[in-house]
């Protein structure tokens, strides 16, 4: 026995002649056991895939379902992260931290904005039975502070498990412009729209090539492949060959395309026959009261969306032809699914840019009509009306982010031909997205680690439904269900459910108390549709359920309540001076100095070989919201872009010297979200104008940048990167005052006693 290893199996003699070599045996996946292939869609209602009733093409994925089962009574969280943390770890959201999305940290357990290490994920406890884990797409399981090339690593994706990754830490992406992440670092897109690229397809390039690799490396080795794309979210982002495939399909109308939908539905048994189709949304205009120019208007945009979808269901075909040739399809556990319901976040006319949602602006038909041939192109971060939200979440009521079978009931797919004997069948057990893992844990022969890299582990809160692969008519296996988000609250227990709506805006930041709330009762079992509301007629059973809301509740970390909507950000407390280097690369506009609704000064130290030199000093944000200090035409420029219906540009009034020199712009707040833009060279004011309206949340998700404007330009004076072409020794940015959430956190503070 050797004192260093002393699981040494072989011998150790004096020399090797009289010693037994050993080499200790790799981790092995148990016989049987599968790949497994998890691809997750970004809120894709209920409704919008071609096999649960959709008109929509999406002919591989409804091979998955003709040669699998689909799921008519599955749940998610209603929103992005939360889902994606249940979907990895088979715990509850609040219980692992991630009550929200993950911008949405605040301070408490339950929304840290990335899963606790004491809730492994799936790919941490498949690496030591043998298995390589590679994701791709859409992570949206670390905070915006730490989405930086300082780190910390340790919650980006192989700090939690993977051994490689592509796609993007964010919550949605610029289709055409990406920001990219490989591995642990930023990289740029490896085409350009023009050159056709798109980033579903090269989420689907690097899922191929790392499993090429992998198998090609060592042949029958288990892998876990998570593909999450950035479809259907908004920007609705496709070339215009897939939208004209669906020229004029939608000129019928949402009321029209929600009844035939529903109709399919039924057809398809989706819906069982005593299924209703839930009435029009109040918030939804009927179809024929709309202007023509609405019509035609709304049709167009949802003929994007459809393209946009049938797009990606090509990619999802490119990838599983791939491992049919490959000859491992067969050897795979295939979860297809949505993240939650359709979005509503289009609001009543749609968006040009979804950065007018987020800031709380609502556009006009007018507007959005005067650019129609632009949607789904690389001039806009487009997003659809409500009506046609509602057409998603066909039959049910509500949308995303709400807690309503219209936020939370959402399309699952399963495919193992091994284990499922009546493929292209629906199985209607009620089952959460926490069952995921425990299903793929019994499916591979494994359990749950009691822990994981020395960390103890939290019990799996799932349920696994691996039984209904083989007994259709079973009984579900699932105990009680809670839900939360926002304030909006509901349960499942034993085919009931109690649900409250607690506050249709979202950008209201102080909603009704949360006890005057009112609960709504239905019987899931005999009321598909979720629609027959007996709250009145069973008042013992409303009450039974709040109760148990409120034990659940406990039991899961989901206190405290956080009813705040898109208002519910807070950056941690950080400096007010901030120094940036020429050609950093880009950090997130959360983890940049904080300039909004504030005072602040950018100082640039230059220095100009020739009058030609120009370029980007600093940029926040891209071409649909931000700001950009920039030389060009030897003259200093800020320009604010106000989520782009209104644009102010100052210029300097004097040429610039050549050599070294110092620019700088002062913005000094005149009132909320209003301030003055003052130029100034070597500490001469050159400049000055008014600026009459900021973005009050957000400039979007693109990063700050210094000597260059990544992705897509802030100013249509120039192209990006627009990369500054002499020296910038260093950009300061000081941050003055107090931002707008600054008071309520102190007065928070001091309620507790804190400093």
């Amino acid at each position: 026995m050797s004192m260093v290893e002393p699981n040494f199996g072989g011998r150790i003699g004096t020399t090797w002649a009289d010693s037994v070599p050993w080499w200790p045996p790799d981790p092995a996946a148990p016989p049987g056991a599968p790949n497994v292939l998890m691809i997750v869609l970004d809120d894709v209602g209920f409704s919008q895939l071609g096999c649960f009733g959709s008109d929509i093409a999406t002919p591989n994925i409804d091979r998955l379902a003709a040669e699998g089962l689909r799921y008519n009574n599955f749940h998610t969280t209603t929103l992005c992260s939360p889902t994606r943390a249940c979907l990895l770890t088979g715990r509850n959201h609040h219980t692992v931290g991630m009550a929200s999305i993950a911008e949405h940290a605040n301070g408490y357990p339950n929304s840290r904005g990335f899963v606790t290490k004491k809730a492994a994920m799936l790919q941490e406890m498949l690496a030591p039975h043998g298995y390589n884990s590679f994701a791709t797409g859409k992570w949206h399981l670390v905070t915006a502070d730490h989405q930086t090339m300082a780190g910390p690593f340790d919650h980006w994706p192989l700090g939690r498990g993977f051994d490689r990754y592509y796609g993007f830490l964010g919550g949605d992406n610029n289709q055409w412009h990406p920001d990219l992440i490989s591995d642990n670092h930023r990289v740029d897109p490896p085409g350009t729209p023009e050159e056709g690229y798109h980033l579903s397809a090269d989420i689907v390039d690097h899922a191929i090539a790392f499993i090429r690799d992998q198998q090609s490396a060592v042949q029958g080795k288990r892998f876990f492949s998570y593909v999450a794309f950035g479809a259907g979210h908004a920007p609705h982002h496709v070339a215009p060959e897939y939208i004209e495939r669906y020229a004029g399909r939608y000129e019928r109308g949402w009321d029209a395309t929600r009844a035939d939908w529903f109709a399919r539905q039924r057809e398809l048994g989706i819906a069982p026959d005593n299924a209703r189709l839930a009435p029009r949304d109040e918030a939804v205009p009927a179809w024929e009261d709309l202007s023509a120019d609405a019509r035609r208007l709304y049709a167009r945009m949802m003929e994007v969306y459809a393209g946009f979808l049938s797009h990606t269901d090509e990619q999802i075909g490119r990838l599983i032809s791939y491992l049919e040739n490959l000859e491992v399809l067969d050897d795979t556990l295939v979860v297809l699914l949505s993240d939650n319901g359709a979005s509503a976040e289009g609001g009543d006319h749609g968006l040009l840019s979804e950065w007018m949602f987020f800031n709380g602006i609502e556009t006009t038909v007018e507007q959005n009509l005067a650019r129609i041939d632009e949607i789904g192109g690389p001039t806009t971060f487009n997003h659809y009306p409500i009506g046609w939200a509602q057409v998603g979440n066909t039959p049910f009521q509500w949308y995303k982010r709400w807690v309503h079978a219209g936020g939370v009931r959402d399309p699952l797919i399963v495919r193992w031909p091994s284990r499922i004997a009546d493929p292209g069948s629906i199985r209607s057990q009620y089952h959460h997205v926490t069952d995921v893992v425990p299903t793929v844990l019994e499916s591979i022969g494994i359990v749950a680690p009691e822990a994981v890299n020395g960390e103890p582990q939290l019990p799996i809160e799932g349920s696994s439904f691996a039984y209904t692969f083989s007994e259709p008519d079973a009984a579900t296996r699932r105990g009680p269900q809670y839900y939360e988000m926002f304030g909006n609250r509901a349960i499942w227990v034993d085919g009931w459910k109690a649900v409250a709506c607690h506050q249709r805006d979202v950008h209201v930041i102080a909603p009704a108390p949360l006890d005057e709330d009112r609960w709504e009762l239905y019987h899931i079992d005999e009321d598909f549709s979720e629609l027959n509301d007996l709250a009145a007629t069973h008042p013992e059973k409303v009450e039974e359920l709040v109760d148990r809301w409120w034990v659940e509740a406990g039991r899961h970390n989901v206190l405290p309540l956080d009813d705040r909507g898109v208002g519910r950000s807070l950056r941690r407390p950080g400096p007010s001076r901030f120094v940036y280097h020429q050609g950093m690369s880009g950090i997130h506009p959360q983890a940049a100095g904080p300039t909004r609704n504030r005072s602040h000064t950018i100082t640039a130290e230059v220095v100009r070989a020739e009058e030609a030199d120009e370029g980007v000093l600093l940029a926040l944000g891209g071409r649909f919201a931000g700001w950009t200090l920039y030389v060009k035409d030897n003259r200093l420029v800020y320009e604010y872009n106000y989520v782009e219906l209104e644009r102010t540009v100052v210029s300097s009034e004097v040429e610039l010297p050549v050599g070294a020199c110092t620019l700088a712009m002062h913005f000094e707040l005149t009132g909320r979200l209003t301030g003055d833009a003052i130029l100034f060279v070597d500490g001469k004011e050159v400049g000055r104008a008014h600026v009459p309206r900021t973005c009050p949340v957000t400039t979007g998700l693109e990063p700050m940048d210094c000597g260059q404007d990544t992705q897509t330009p802030v100013s249509p004076a120039y192209a990006s990167p627009f990369a500054f072409s002499g020296i910038i020794k260093r950009v300061v940015l000081e941050v003055h005052g107090r931002g707008p959430a600054d008071d309520r956190v102190d007065a928070q503070r001091a309620a507790m006693g804190q400093q």
